[in-house]
């Protein structure tokens, strides 16, 4: 009898210890792609094979005067993807002609919101407001920032942040522009798109998705774990893994009409991190 009980004893231990290790497992996460150009209609199926969800601008992403994904969210959704709602926001040199940049902030997140509603996307859904330039921001920016969040949260959708990763040190501290950004939130809920393609801890262009806990911004709700062109002076260590244009590329097998899409590659734990299907 007594041996019985000792199984019994090691069997309990042992299924609680699974049980427990399972739990604490880091949460799957989902790949996907953002780009400037869209991929077109005909190439969304294949796309798909590899990625759950996909960038999609509301309005002309960086560098751009016209935005191709403009007319296409049915399309993207039909083929089963998730989505990551980009706003193309403003860089320093703009901010700084305006006489208030804070009430270009709420101006924008106007535009963002009825570009969303304009698309199809409904309310509550997630919005990321693209912040390229990277550090402790200076007050212009952070102003405009604020006060973009306060208006998109008004319009009733749910604010988002594209921002830099990477620590930087300013005077005696490291930071990073997600950080300081969430210290000025005034304790909005606000999501974030980090950007962080320094390898470590990016795995470099490879399409296999990385927990966004890993990306060193444990509050990431999304990372862009890779970009195109890479950056040298981020990715010398894992330079091998892009393409020998510097690029990223969809994965072996891909079809002529999507080896030249230059793609930037993120993870997420879930596969429509803007919650908007």
């Amino acid at each position: 009898m007594q041996w019985k009980l000792i199984l019994a004893a090691l069997f309990l231990c042992v299924f609680f210890a699974v049980r427990v290790c399972a739990q604490t497992q880091a949460p799957h996460a989902y790949l996907g792609f953002d780009s400037n150009e869209y991929p077109g209609d005909a190439s969304l199926a294949e796309m798909h094979k590899t990625f759950a969800f996909a960038g999609y601008w509301l309005n002309p992403p960086p560098g751009a005067d016209t935005n191709p994904w403009a007319g296409h969210r049915a399309a993207v959704a039909a083929q089963g993807f998730g989505f990551l709602v980009l706003f193309n926001g403003r860089l320093e040199a703009e901010l700084k002609r305006v006489a208030d940049a804070g009430a270009l902030g709420d101006e924008d997140a106007a535009r963002a919101a009825d570009a969303a509603a304009k698309e199809g996307f409904r309310a509550g859904t997630v919005i990321f407001l693209d912040q390229e330039e990277g550090g402790r921001l200076l007050d212009p920016q952070m102003a405009y920032v604020q006060r973009w969040i306060a208006a998109v949260a008004k319009r009733g959708f749910t604010p988002g942040v594209y921002c830099s990763g990477i620590a930087v040190k300013d005077g005696r501290e490291m930071i990073t522009t997600a950080s300081d950004i969430r210290a000025h939130s005034g304790g909005a809920t606000v999501k974030f798109f980090v950007y962080n393609d320094a390898c470590p801890p990016s795995p470099g262009c490879v399409y296999r998705a990385p927990s966004p806990a890993e990306s060193g911004t444990a509050f990431a709700d999304v990372w862009q774990f890779a970009q195109s062109p890479r950056r040298k002076e981020y990715t010398s260590r894992c330079g091998a893994t892009y393409g020998k244009d510097g690029n990223c590329h969809p994965g072996a097998g891909a079809s002529a009409t999507l080896v030249g899409a230059l793609l930037d590659l993120d993870s997420a734990t879930t596969a429509d991190p803007s919650h908007a299907r």
